[in-house]
């Protein structure tokens, strides 16, 4: 019969290995969201719209999301939360994907990535004004270490690829980006504390792409845009959400949230890899002032 300081070791040791594996399975889901803009691109260079790709993106992650629930046995989504769900679907999965790629087109992997992490601002000033939460010290000066970062990043830019310019419109699609992704938080924080979240996913995103479609671009596709497209939905929806899902249940949400920041660092890396984008010494300063401000608020949530 073990004693009691061999069952202490063994519960040590599982607690060790799950946190290990949440540590992963959130770097994972960093990885595979920093994935986003370099492979939109590809569908970009195959002709394809912005419109067009979230639309097929939201369709199919839609459809992944509704047989996980149905393969799981969820419970459905209760009636109350139908058209909050639906409202979330319009304004953080429309809104942002649409955002979110049009800065990708216009001004690149890089800048894109850096601009949607604007969000954690727009987050701490909806709180406090429509939450009516309180702002510290510290959160504003997260805040406003992020704006400044933003600031950099917009002003000195990447470079390295001749047909992509940080226009004054790739600028602002990119913080509007950022705010949809803050409305995805505020607009589901209830949501998904009283739903399955692969119930609520199936919800918004299948309202999402109803509101883009008839702004498809109803043309054959490339099979590279089709692997694109394919690729967006299953792996970098569908996939970085359940890993990221997953790492929260064995870390917690504060820990899981400070390694998401590795998201930009890589989306970063990707863009210079696959495309050749290169940010500006200043620009590299201004994306290492947004990712300090994302680690100040982490810290405090």
């Amino acid at each position: 019969m073990p004693n009691a300081s061999t069952s202490g070791n063994t519960l040590q040791d599982q607690v060790r290995r799950a946190g290990s594996l949440g540590v992963w399975l959130v770097v994972a889901a960093a990885f595979q969201w920093a994935l986003l803009g370099p492979v939109a691109r590809v569908a970009f260079a195959e002709g394809v719209t912005p419109l067009t790709v979230a639309f097929w993106r939201a369709s199919i992650a839609a459809l992944l999301f509704a047989t996980h629930a149905a393969m799981t046995s969820t419970p459905a989504l209760r009636r109350s939360d139908r058209l909050p769900s639906m409202m979330l679907g319009i304004v953080a999965v429309a809104g942002l994907y649409v955002a979110y790629f049009e800065s990708v087109q216009r001004g690149g992997a890089a800048l894109a990535a850096i601009l949607l992490y604007s969000a954690p601002v727009w987050v701490a000033i909806g709180a406090h004004f429509v939450l009516r939460e309180h702002v510290s010290r510290r959160e504003a000066g997260a805040l406003l270490l992020t704006f400044a970062g933003v600031v950099l990043v917009a002003l000195f830019p990447a470079t390295g690829s001749a047909d992509i310019q940080a226009t004054p419109a790739a600028i602002m699609w990119g913080l509007g980006s950022g705010v949809a992704y803050a409305l995805y938080f505020l607009l589901g924080r209830s949501l998904f504390t009283h739903n399955a979240p692969a119930r609520v996913m199936a919800w918004a995103l299948a309202t999402g792409a109803v509101v883009l479609a008839p702004f498809v671009q109803w043309t054959l596709l490339t099979w590279r845009a089709w692997a694109a497209i394919a690729f967006l939905a299953s792996v970098a929806t569908y996939g970085a959400y359940l890993s990221n899902a997953n790492g929260i249940r064995l870390i917690g949400p504060s820990r899981a949230s400070t390694i998401a920041t590795l998201e930009p660092v890589l989306a970063v890396g990707a863009a210079y890899l696959v495309w050749g984008e290169r940010l500006s010494a200043i620009g590299m300063g201004g994306a290492a002032a947004v990712i300090a401000g994302v680690l100040l608020a982490a810290r405090r949530q």
